[in-house]
């Protein structure tokens, strides 16, 4: 839970997705095993973090409701919204941005593709993380970033402050 003033933004790349069977397309593609652990595992820390999702905005492609379904399996307080989106798949920054603007709940959670997910990362905090994985935002990576801001209408590029960044692959 955030403050008043503060909202709170839980963005997370879609966990590996599998690329076995060449005939699927690509918005069709499942999680591999190793994502599908991953996607747990986020859910777990997220929880054990306290920072809970009160409203998800996911890509409606395969690989990332199935990141949010796998996540959602970790105890929450609550069961938040999922808006799965068309306009998410593979969205660059601006359109990111434009659907952040629309959220309404205070900790919100989104779900996305590189390489939009990883610039929009990167345009969000004032100071982004020391981690060398950051830029390049990996499957399952997830930045925490609050902003002091009455609604998510005003949240704008550089004004977040970086709480928590992590990057779970699922192998262990």
């Amino acid at each position: 839970m955030t403050p008043n003033g503060h909202r709170r933004l839980i963005l997370t790349r879609h966990a590996k997705s599998d690329w076995d069977d060449p005939t699927v397309p690509d918005h069709d593609r499942p999680l591999n095993e190793r994502g599908r652990r991953a996607a747990r595992a986020l859910g777990d820390w997220l929880a054990s973090r306290g920072h809970e999702p009160e409203e998800v905005l996911c890509s409606d492609s395969r690989r990332t409701v199935e990141t949010w379904e796998l996540i959602e399996g970790a105890v929450f307080e609550t069961r938040p919204a999922l808006r799965a989106d068309r306009r998410l798949y593979l969205a660059a920054p601006e359109t990111l941005m434009a659907a952040l603007h629309t959220a309404r709940a205070p900790t919100v959670m989104m779900i996305g593709h590189n390489p939009g997910i990883a610039a929009f990362a990167r345009m969000l905090p004032a100071r982004a993380p020391l981690d060398p994985d950051f830029r390049r935002f990996p499957t399952a990576a997830t930045l925490v970033v609050d902003f002091q801001v009455d609604d998510w209408s005003q949240a704008a590029e550089g004004q977040g402050s970086v709480l928590d960044f992590v990057r779970l692959d699922g192998r262990g």
